[in-house]
């Protein structure tokens, strides 16, 4: 029996790992719980996979939670950062996936590294912020870090096929998001809800909204340069609409290797939680005679810089990647409050990278205080584009 504490429950994510859990109930189980701020949900899971303990994201939220639960409860529900750590840190748990999503993932993510927990990661933004931090805490602390991303997870099942010293280059495919045939002028006036509708997937708001603008496939490049210990230069972007391929991994006898499936996070969520061990997955096979024709072509660097600035931020090191993140986190909530435009999601992050600057430190003090800074820069500008769109 594998025990799981589940960081993001009620995402995207964490809904498909209870999914996961429900089916194989003699295989797993689920000690720790960490939500936000949907107590409705998290109710629900407590009920049905009895965990030792849960967080939320405040105070106010736990005690409406304890509320709605027997008296046993009330001192099994924590809150905030504190909380998830506790989570994250149980005695009880063999791995912890880390599902929460943005910025508030790496904390909890590092203190699991600390505690010997193995990491089913799902929250890119832990690599993209302290990727050699959390890397050197893995092989500190001698545990494993599985990847959940359906692109991560492919490339590491590619490798398991290939010998590492023989790879020349990783190929991450991106879906191109529900606009990658829009021009300019047509992405001036998309709304937050033509954002979100993703045409392959079922994701999370602020993932939809990223992958719409390519800085979803950004982020992953960023995770799969600490996650693959490979440099920027053997990572390359295709977009591929179909989503059927899931990644690629090219070697240096020029052959090229593929991980393909249908578009269910499900698969390689099981993947981290069974390796090396593959579930009996009763899902929707694939189907090649009915795929029709893969298309590959390269991504438009001109309707999606959000993509060019991954890639710069990760060239210029230091600090910079946690400033991207960080502006990207606040642009997107910009955005879903209809206060700027989509284009200008990308803007206010390059203007944010040139005005924060790299920062130079890698200690995690160093990389909060960047996201800060970047943060309350971000803020500045959308508060400047809306004073001037008003």
């Amino acid at each position: 029996m594998k025990r799981i504490s589940l960081l993001g429950a009620t995402g995207s994510i964490g809904l498909n790992v209870l999914d996961i859990v429900r089916r194989f109930p003699e295989l797993y189980s689920i000690v720790g719980l960490a939500a936000g701020r949907n107590i409705d949900l998290i109710k629900k899971a407590i009920l049905e996979f009895k965990p030792e303990i849960v967080s939320v994201i405040d105070e106010d939220h736990a005690s409406r939670l304890r509320s709605m639960l027997p008296a046993e409860w009330q001192k099994r529900v924590v809150w905030g950062t504190q909380g998830n750590e506790l989570v994250a840190s149980l005695d009880e748990t063999d791995i912890v996936i880390s599902a929460i999503v943005g910025a508030a993932g790496l904390i909890p993510t590092l203190t699991a590294i600390r505690a010997g927990k193995d990491i089913g990661l799902a929250n890119k933004e832990t690599l993209v912020m302290a990727g050699k931090l959390v890397m050197d805490a893995v092989k500190e602390h001698g545990v494993r870090l599985l990847p959940v991303d359906s692109e991560h997870s492919a490339i590491f099942q590619v490798l398991e096929g290939g010998r590492k010293q023989d790879l020349e280059k990783i190929i991450l495919t991106a879906s191109g998001g529900p606009f990658r045939e829009k021009s300019l002028a047509e992405l001036e006036q998309v709304s937050s809800e033509q954002a979100l509708a993703h045409p392959n997937w079922n994701m999370g708001r602020k993932i939809s909204i990223d992958s719409a603008t390519l800085m979803n496939k950004g982020l992953e490049v960023i995770e799969a340069k600490w996650l693959f210990d490979v440099p920027i230069e053997m990572i390359e972007v295709v977009v591929h609409p179909q989503s059927i391929i899931h990644s690629l991994v090219e070697f240096q006898d020029g052959s090229v290797l593929a991980q393909l499936g249908v578009p269910d996070m499900r698969i390689p969520i099981a993947y981290a939680l069974s390796y090396p061990v593959r579930l009996p997955l009763r899902l929707e096979r694939l189907k090649l005679s009915q795929c029709g024709n893969l298309q590959f072509h390269e991504p438009d660097h001109e309707l999606f810089p959000a993509l060019h600035l991954a890639f710069e931020a990760v060239r210029k090191g230091g600090t910079m990647p946690a400033v991207l993140n960080g502006a990207n986190e606040i642009a997107v909530d910009a955005f879903l409050q209809e206060r700027i435009g989509f284009l200008s999601i990308a803007k206010v992050v390059a203007k944010t990278m040139e005005k924060v600057g790299d920062g130079g430190g890698d200690s995690l003090e160093d990389i909060l205080s960047a996201d800060q800074a970047a943060r309350r820069q971000a803020a500045n500008i959308i508060n400047n584009l809306a004073g001037k769109k008003a």
